[in-house]
């Protein structure tokens, strides 16, 4: 059973690895040529690595508290739904309001990303 849950977590690490060198793989590539043509600026490379940091920040904070909140409110809301089947629109309105948490950090680093 461990061998099971090892193998498909395995599996799930390298997928992530494959998708993020496919999607950020050309861009990093493009930055270092564009950046290695231009004469180097210390302050520029300080700067779009800050701001890397940032959007990488305010996505991995933002989901972390998503993740925490329509966790909680989730299983909330399906002992209310339990309950008073009438609930269910204002349950699913809660749990739309902690999943808009993590949109909103995704736009926050998209606006920083475009800064760079």
């Amino acid at each position: 059973m461990k061998i099971l849950t090892m193998i498909k977590l395995t599996r799930w690490m390298m997928g992530a690895v494959l998708v993020g060198a496919v999607l950020w793989g050309p861009t990093a590539l493009a930055a270092e040529t564009q950046q290695a043509a231009a004469t180097t600026d210390y302050s520029s490379v300080y700067r779009t690595i800050g701001l890397g940091l940032a959007a990488a920040i305010s996505v991995g904070l933002s989901v972390l508290g998503a993740g925490i909140a329509v966790g909680r409110i989730g299983s909330a809301a399906v002992g209310a739904i339990a309950e008073k089947p009438e609930l269910l629109p204002r349950a699913i309105l809660f749990v739309a309001l902690g999943e808009g948490l993590a949109i909103l950090g995704f736009a926050f680093a998209m606006m920083l990303l475009q800064k760079m």
